[in-house]
């Protein structure tokens, strides 16, 4: 008679192929399976695992295994690799089928005692990719995106999800390309151009502006005309997210344009503001 809580050997083989790719080129992350009393993932780890996944569903542990990583490859001291069997819930994102049950592999913190957690009866969101031709099998997209659904803002991630999908989502920045200051008639006038690298080249631009007497204003446009109404995006965006985790922390030398010091030193302090407004890009999963 099999016994029922020894995973399947072929489902398993299957997972352990299709996960072997991330775990030797993907660090696996510290404090990813977040235990009673820690604080939940930020908006920033959210969006590292939401944008990634072509699949966000909600599941419960039905069963665990844990895994000699002799089969699957290395895991992180004081981590487990484990086999998961689970129920979906609800399907949050993607078109792929997606079965009644899943199976996946998974790693998780150990306990202080060096036990793998209990996690049957815990509901969860996966971060996944569809596995082709098993719909009851996924892979995760990070070996820690498993994340018990107490340490997600489901709010934030819904309205994540949504703007991920929106044909006016702000581009993927990848730094900086060109910078310039233009004074303006008064003094304490002036407006500083940013333009932003994208990953798929197109448009976007930060403009700061100076009045006499006014704090400065800034906002992200995302065309070719300049948005004469933008302004700063409000934490916990999209919007927000790609410029706040990937911009540098100081206007880059080479991206300044004009030779004049006073010119170069006005745009590195517009620049600043920027920085300063949108505040750290905070991440509790580790790389």
């Amino acid at each position: 008679m099999r016994n029922s809580n020894r995973p399947d050997r072929r489902a398993l083989s299957t997972i352990a192929t299709v996960i072997s790719g991330i775990s030797l080129a993907v660090a696996v992350p510290a404090g990813a399976q977040t235990a009673p009393g820690e604080s939940s993932i930020s908006y920033a780890d959210l969006a590292d695992l939401a944008l990634d996944a072509p699949l966000a569903i909600t599941a419960e542990v039905r069963r665990t295994s844990r895994i000699d990583p002799a089969r699957t490859g290395p895991v992180r001291p004081g981590w487990a690799r484990i086999y998961v069997e689970a129920e979906t819930k609800s399907l949050l994102a993607g078109t792929s089928p997606v079965g009644e049950k899943l199976k996946y592999l998974a790693d998780v913190k150990l306990t202080a005692k060096g036990k793998v957690p209990k996690l049957k009866g815990e509901t969860v969101v996966l971060f996944a990719r569809p596995v082709p031709g098993s719909s009851d099998e996924i892979q995760l997209v990070a070996p820690d995106a498993q994340v018990p659904v107490a340490a997600v803002n489901t709010t934030s991630l819904r309205s994540l999800l949504a703007e991920k999908l929106s044909p006016d989502a702000a581009p993927v920045v990848t730094g900086v390309r060109d910078a310039l200051h233009t004074p303006g008639n008064l003094a304490g006038e002036g407006e500083t151009q940013i333009f932003l690298k994208t990953e798929d080249g197109s448009p976007a631009s930060i403009a700061v502006v100076r009045a006499p007497g006014q704090p400065p204003v800034w906002g992200l446009s995302t065309g070719e005309l300049v948005q004469i109404d933008a302004r700063p995006p409000r934490p916990g965006t999209l919007e927000w997210y790609r410029l706040a985790c990937a911009l540098p922390a100081t206007l880059p030398a080479e991206a300044q344009l004009a030779s004049d010091p006073r010119l170069r030193q006005q745009a590195s302090a517009d620049y600043a503001v920027v920085i300063e407004q949108l505040g750290p890009c905070e991440r509790k999963r580790e790389f």
